[in-house]
């Protein structure tokens, strides 16, 4: 099996240092979510993980994507249309830009949020927010 890419590290490194056991099942998933843009179904990523570990069960792939949501490492992304799609960029603040043609997921950053007052959060504790801008992306307006 190859190692880990550059892009890949992030993740991989992340679940490394907080001491998850990383068996061939889990290291393949977390490969599968390598790179920038990525929201992926959890079927896009059995069958990528697939590729370098043929005998991978889809059940395994969605424990060990449940597993990383639960921990904070992948955010599970239901803006399109269609089944919920996994972000491994957990751990940076952004928003999405959705198009509402295709369906495509990208990631823009965002500037430092804005609070709340008193009366506006109607006694919720936030924990937090994030935007999302919807259109069509490049491909589908010249389409």
């Amino acid at each position: 099996m190859n190692e880990p890419s550059p892009q890949h590290h992030t993740l991989y490194e992340r679940l490394r240092e907080r001491g998850w056991r990383m068996t061939a099942q889990r290291r393949v998933v977390a490969q599968a979510l390598a790179g920038e843009h990525v929201h992926m179904t959890a079927d896009e990523v059995f069958r990528a993980a697939q590729a370098d570990l043929p005998e991978l069960s889809l059940a395994t792939v969605y424990n060990t994507l449940n597993d990383l949501v639960a921990m904070g490492e992948v955010r599970e992304v239901a803006y399109a249309r269609g089944p919920t799609r996994y972000d491994p960029n957990a751990v940076t603040p952004h928003d999405h830009l959705v198009c509402v043609v295709c369906g495509e997921i990208r990631d823009i950053s965002t500037a430092p949020g804005v609070t709340l007052d008193d009366d506006a959060r109607q006694g919720f504790e936030v924990l937090g927010a994030e935007v999302v801008y919807r259109g069509r992306c490049p491909a589908c307006r010249a389409a």
